[in-house]
């Protein structure tokens, strides 16, 4: 079944048919004079939605595949419904690639002006990830936008017109992100080593702390999801979040370990069969975080379109308030489905299986990595990228597992270690690359218009 995601007779057809299915959703149901210029950035959205579909998705899902905790189609399938679930039930509100502050809203002064901003942006951006993922990179989304806007702004109205001290916080990002989700997800898994896999009789040791384990993934996801992925359903303070969290975790210790100790005659002490009880948890912790990245990244990601609706539909600049409309949000959900449906699967691979090998409890590791680090660098209000963290966790893993045999005098590769240079020089270049492009973009929409 995975063999149908690599068939390129699977794949045009599909967009195709969302490409249409676009162009009859603004002529039938958005109409008016400028339907044209609705139509081009309706496109424009979903072929970026498409591409964080088949790039930024991979992150959360390719730890899961590379541990086997899931197939390639299993992981495609529970992205897709999990990732369009959280942007059509709890997607922002509000633009916040514009509200955020990277240009300065009051310098600009005509709504053309504005649209193609916006549209260029959009375009940029999905063309540098679009070419990030024929490279089998994986970069974020968030920062392929921002460089958008920061091109496109610069290219109509000068350098003044960005906020410069917030693009220096994106790019400390670079090196907050990853070092962080790195340092966790090492940490996780050195505890888990030293607490099972090191221990001689590694059930009784199982018996006791994969409860523990579990109970703190449900601790931190619960919380995660609370503050992150519900957050436009329902406001939950940090208290009550955390407070809820830890009575979610205690109702899945105590069944876990009462079942543990009742099933201790048919389980055994190998470490493969240890690892297999964390496929379940594992699943679910992919399942939230694609959920949470829907509610989160996509509505950044499209907010342009949505703000192009407005300018379109209204005539005037409403850069404070511009909420996204529903048909925006399903334009995103859409669009980050098929993109993972059609070309997910490369970049899943890749995270899962070319930087280094990983197992259920590294991949454990880098999951839970993921939800502390995102949760640790909101209360402190630091500007961090759920990819650098993600890729970070997976080489932090890799890193570990050297330093760790070579104590013992084992000389022995375990990453990828030009795979670690090629992420991080894309990285690197998304913001200028990004910017690059959309300028030309704009300079191109301005001449056609």
């Amino acid at each position: 079944m995975d063999k149908i995601f690599s068939r390129n007779s699977f794949r045009y057809p599909l967009l195709a048919i969302v490409i249409l299915l676009a162009i009859s959703w603004v002529y039938f149901f958005q109409g008016g004079n400028s339907s044209i210029f609705l139509l081009l950035a309706t496109i424009f959205g979903i072929y970026m939605a498409m591409n964080i579909g088949a790039n930024d998705v991979a992150n959360n899902m390719g730890p899961a595949v590379g541990s086997k905790a899931l197939t390639l189609f299993g992981a495609i399938i529970i992205a897709a419904i999990f990732e369009a679930g959280g942007a059509l039930i709890a997607g922002g509100d509000v633009v916040q690639t514009i509200k955020g502050g990277i240009i300065n809203p009051d310098s600009i002064d005509s709504p053309q002006i504005f649209v193609s901003i916006m549209m260029a942006s959009l375009l940029g951006a999905s063309l540098w990830i679009n070419i990030a993922t024929f490279f089998k990179a994986p970069v974020s989304a968030t920062h392929s936008i921002v460089g958008g806007l920061v091109g496109a702004g610069v290219t109509a109205y000068g350098v003044g017109v960005v906020e410069w001290w917030q693009i220096g916080q994106i790019a400390a990002s670079w090196v907050i992100s990853p070092v962080m989700g790195w340092v966790i997800a090492a940490l996780f898994m050195l505890s888990i080593r030293q607490t099972i896999f090191q221990k001689d009789e590694r059930w009784e040791a199982a018996k006791r702390w994969v409860p523990i384990y579990v109970g703190i993934m449900v601790w931190i996801f619960a919380t995660y999801l609370a503050l992150k992925g519900l957050k436009q359903i329902v406001h939950i303070n940090t208290e009550l979040a955390v407070f809820g969290g830890a009575i979610m975790a205690t109702l899945i210790y105590v069944p876990l370990s009462i079942y543990l100790d009742k099933k201790q005659a048919v389980f055994k002490n190998g470490k493969k069969f240890i690892n297999n009880l964390f496929n379940v948890p594992l699943i679910f912790a992919v399942a939230l975080l694609s959920f949470a990245h829907g509610a989160n990244d996509v509505a950044n990601a499209i907010g342009p379109l949505a703000a192009i609706n407005d300018v379109i539909k209204s005539g005037e600049l409403r850069i404070d308030n511009v909420g996204i409309p529903g048909w925006v949000m399903f334009v995103g959900a859409i669009g980050i489905a098929v993109g993972l449906l059609a070309f997910g699967g490369r970049l899943i691979k890749t995270v899962g299986n070319e930087i280094t090998k990983l197992n259920q409890t590294r991949a454990y590791s880098v999951a839970l990595s993921a939800a502390i680090t995102v949760l640790i660098a909101s209360h402190f209000g630091l500007p961090v990228s759920s990819t650098h963290i993600a890729i970070g966790g997976v080489f932090g893993i890799g890193l570990m597992r050297e330093y760790l045999k070579k104590m013992h005098g084992k000389d022995k590769d375990y990453i990828e270690k030009s795979m670690i240079r090629n992420i991080a020089l894309a990285w690197i270049i998304t913001l200028p690359i990004s910017a690059l492009i959309s300028s030309i973009m704009y300079y191109v929409i301005m001449k056609l218009g």
